[in-house]
């Protein structure tokens, strides 16, 4: 490989001659010829270069942050000697635990470490020209975590131990073990004895094994259920590291009813009913009265809700809005008083002691008898003075309800425009005078007025 910055000149001598020169011109000359070639190697910008092909970092996982914990270094090949700024890629330190000084390349910490959680931390540093950003080399570097012993032992399982009443003085019952989430050069070593406020306990007795193992012993002659079920027992554990972590494990031991071999029959709840007399047939009745009570409740409840919704008007008395209750048999319209078709062939033939049934007026008027108008009376006049008579009676129909008034009066020279009373026999019809009535009743007087009409 060529480097500019090591040797930019080479000189070279070159020997051209003929291998195979014929006998007959050898007087001719030596039939060869030297040569001097020079070549120049040309500077080019070339990317950082680091001082190792790789680092390695390690730092105690107690270290404090912002504490620089180790350093990389690059310059710049070239004769320029351009300066050179550092960067963590974020890629390979997505939680941001460590940076770097942009200058001369420390590393340094920005979160607390924890050996336990990430013993391993690798991370890639770049190196690039401040003037040619182009220009950028990148290495790893390899940050290992040293362990602290920072986790105090603790047991490594939970522990259902019990107690036979029948058990002897010195039965081993339990063998408890513990782990450690720190891991010493050394191997763990864990020691095992009574807390300090409970030295001397008089039902169990806690012996090391020294093989990180304690075995719990029996104290004394025989245990009872009644007077204690259950015994806590605190076993204090530490290990040999620096600094010493300790800590209180409690280990929960029943007294139980053993058979003569040390097998559990029953213990503590369920010990305790069996004294009291309560044996397994009558546990088992109990529970099924208590499922014949439940089925006998989920019954009632489905029929009680199988029941049949009264109806929401039970009463003729009970007034809403347009709704009229009709449950009388006989005539249809005239078994009833909401609707009267005398008073609307003629108002003036209304009773006075009929009331409306729509309605519920706070006050019973008497209805007025009005002064016959039909005679002399402008028709506008007529029809003012009617609402005028309605507006001030209470029992006059609500805003909205329909009135229909199918009187045709009195004085009408039309006669009466119902087919019900009109003659039956077309022979006696007399559509002559439709001609008289000018040209909007021509069609009419084509269709009725002549014989002719009559045959098309």
């Amino acid at each position: 490989n060529l480097d500019f910055e090591n040797k930019m000149l080479y000189t070279l001598r070159v020997d051209a001659s003929n291998t195979h020169p014929d006998p007959r011109f050898l007087h001719l000359g030596p039939f060869k010829d030297t040569a001097v070639v020079k070549i120049s190697v040309e500077d080019i910008d070339e990317p950082p270069v680091f001082s190792k092909i790789s680092y390695l970092i390690e730092v105690d996982e107690d270290v404090k942050e912002g504490s620089i914990i180790g350093q990389v270094t690059a310059y710049d090949p070239d004769a320029k000697n351009n300066l050179i700024k550092y960067s963590v890629d974020r890629h390979t330190d997505m939680d941001r635990i460590f940076s770097i000084n942009s200058e001369n390349g420390s590393i340094f910490t920005l979160k607390p470490l924890d050996r336990e959680s990430s013993p391993w931390h690798n991370i890639t540093v770049t190196a690039t020209e401040i003037n040619n950003p182009k220009q950028s080399s990148h290495i790893s570097v390899f940050i290992r975590i040293l362990d602290i012993n920072d986790h105090a032992p603790e047991f490594a399982m939970y522990y259902e131990t019990f107690v036979c009443e029948n058990a002897k003085p010195g039965q081993l019952i339990q063998t408890v073990s513990v782990m450690d989430k720190d891991d010493p050069p050394r191997g763990h070593k864990f020691f095992f004895e009574p807390v300090p406020e409970f030295p001397l306990n008089p039902n169990f007795t806690i012996v090391d094994n020294k093989d990180n193992t304690a075995g719990i012993m029996t104290r004394k002659d025989g245990y009872s259920r009644n007077k204690m079920s259950t015994y806590l027992l605190p076993i204090l554990i530490f290990d040999n590291d620096y600094p010493i972590q300790s800590s209180t494990g409690t280990l929960t031991i029943r007294v139980c009813a053993c058979d003569n071999q040390g097998n559990m029959q029953s213990c503590t709840a369920e010990a305790l009913i069996l004294s009291a007399g309560l044996s397994t047939g009558a546990l088992i009745a109990i529970l099924l009265c208590v499922l014949i009570l439940l089925i006998l409740v989920v019954l009632f409840a489905a029929l009680k809700r199988q029941r049949k919704k009264e109806p929401l008007i039970i009463s003729k008395d009970d007034v809403r809005d347009n709704i009229v209750t009709y449950n009388d048999e006989g005539g249809g319209e005239e078994d009833t008083q909401a609707f009267d078709i005398g008073t609307l062939r003629n108002p003036e033939a209304r009773e006075d002691s009929k009331l409306r049934r729509d309605v519920m007026p706070e006050t019973i008027f008497q209805i007025r008898r009005t002064v016959p108008l039909w005679e002399n009376i402008d028709v506008q006049d007529f029809i003012h003075r009617r609402l005028k008579e309605n507006d001030a009676d209470p029992s006059a129909p609500p805003y909205d309800s329909l009135a229909t008034y199918a009187y045709e009066g009195n004085d009408s020279i039309a006669d009466s425009l119902s087919s019900l009373e009109s003659l039956t026999a077309d022979c006696n019809q007399d559509y002559d005078y439709l001609s008289d009535w000018g040209p909007r009743f021509k069609k009419l007087a084509d269709m009725y007025g002549g014989d002719d009409s009559d045959r098309d």
